[in-house]
């Protein structure tokens, strides 16, 4: 079974990682069903307070996946989500290429939608890309999107935790204003809209650095093949370089895209359905789709006794590493450093090899859908930095653990998680009440 994190998520599997944490499939033993689980990685005040921000957005919306609840357990916070398993718009691009014009203009319907609700909180998100808009499996039928992770964003007026000339967000997909400094705003979020139906429509990441240039130089290009007129002057009109000649509202962008759709063509007879189908893993053993069955995998068998008078044989490197990976418990929500503890860790007479230790294995077929893929988003320390929680276990070498030292007063200072939990909670509170603040 795995770690029960704060009496009430158990945490399963990793299906994703974010730019400040990992992103977990866990069990809810209050509600008795499976959600995601954002564990951060991190403990600093940085890492707190956009965790505060993005988990005190409460917006319900089916097109919006926002933090459901929260909870802290030492010195690790995690929040919980709706578990959504059809991936992101990336796997259904790199399943399909370039998509139908009709199918995207149901995808653009239902981000713009969701969108709209976000920016009716007046909440910037700053980071809107095919990997933070995940699909519901829903199979052959209507397709079902949800704009997810809001790490990054921020209410307009808000002050900024980072400095006013940093750019926060993913490269590619900046609108122009903010390359020059300028507060985050609703326009920068509806050109990172256009960026990403090109992206659908194209089948590949534009380039956006090219396209403004083409902008400004030649004015508005004509419309890609093979995609139609009126759907393009939609599109056009999200990737204008200066914000004033954009749509002015995610809703003005929605109604321009309803009129354009009675202008396309009928779909074609032989046009292939579009299918978005589960890409979560199967559940490991121990669960089933209701939850816990109570069964745990059975332990290793162990090895026959020796006969009196026989050396014993010292076990081979194979044998010792499948022995150290059927004893492996079940992974922590942190990633560990395996080149930092082969590096450091002491020569053990038969013992397992360390490399038989693995981190935590993000499956491929999902990867970063629940987070973003690239780092340009956040800022993220070295892998191996000491102050990395997790990899500090494996770059300290193995000494004598000293004994506690205290105070002449008899008074020791307070332990780490307890101080990383103190300020967790002063964090929330405070942010509640500047929220509560705002609603007066």
């Amino acid at each position: 079974m795995g770690e029960v994190f704060a009496g009430r998520y158990e945490l399963i599997d990793p299906i994703g990682r974010g730019g400040a944490g990992a992103v977990w499939r866990a069990w809810d033993h209050r509600r008795r069903r499976y959600v995601a689980a954002k564990v951060l990685l991190q403990s600093d005040a940085h890492t707190l307070l956009r965790f505060v921000r993005e988990q005190a957005l409460r917006i319900d919306h089916p097109h919006v996946l926002a933090p459901a609840s929260w909870a802290a357990d030492d010195d690790k916070v995690l929040f919980t989500m709706d578990l959504v398993g059809g991936g992101s718009l990336g796997h259904v691009i790199g399943d399909y290429g370039p998509l139908p014009p009709r199918f995207v203009c149901t995808l653009l319907d239902q981000l713009l939608s969701g969108l709209a609700a976000v920016h009716a909180e007046g909440v910037v998100h700053r980071d809107i890309k095919p990997a933070n808009i995940l699909m519901e499996a829903t199979g052959s039928g209507r397709p079902h999107l949800r704009l997810s992770d809001f790490g990054i964003s921020m209410r307009k007026g808000e002050p900024r935790l980072t400095e006013t000339d940093y750019v926060v967000g993913t490269p590619g997909y900046f609108a122009p204003e903010q390359l020059s400094g300028a507060e985050p705003d609703f326009a920068a979020d509806l050109f990172a809209v256009g960026l990403v139906a090109l992206y659908l429509l194209r089948g590949s990441k534009p380039d956006s650095r090219a396209l403004v240039e083409h902008f400004l130089t030649h004015g508005t290009p004509d419309a890609p093949q093979g995609v139609p007129g009126p759907l393009w002057d939609v599109v056009a009109n999200l990737l204008q370089p200066d914000p004033q000649n954009r749509f002015r509202t995610a809703t003005g962008a929605r109604k321009a895209l309803a009129g354009a759709v009675e202008l396309l063509p009928p779909p074609s007879p032989d046009e292939d359905p579009v299918e978005v189908f589960d890409q979560l893993g199967p559940l490991p053993p121990g669960f089933g789709p209701d939850g816990p069955t109570g069964t745990a995998p059975s332990p290793p068998a162990l090895a026959p006794a020796a006969v009196p008078g026989t050396p014993a044989q010292p076990p081979t490197a194979g044998a010792a590493a499948s022995g150290a990976a059927a004893a492996t418990p079940a992974p922590e929500p942190v990633r560990t450093d395996p080149r930092g503890a082969s590096a450091t860790a002491p020569p053990v007479p038969q013992q397992a090899a360390p490399a038989a230790v693995r981190a935590p294995s993000y499956g491929s077929s999902y990867g970063a859908s629940y987070g973003p893929s690239e780092t340009g988003s956040f800022h993220l320390p070295p892998p191996a930095s000491p102050g990395t929680p997790g990899a500090a276990t494996a770059a300290v070498p193995a000494v004598p653990a000293a004994a506690p030292v205290t105070r002449r007063g008899g008074i020791a200072p307070p332990p780490p998680k307890a101080v990383a939990s103190l300020l967790a909670a002063a964090l929330l509170c405070f942010a509640v009440g500047v929220w509560a603040l705002t609603q007066l």
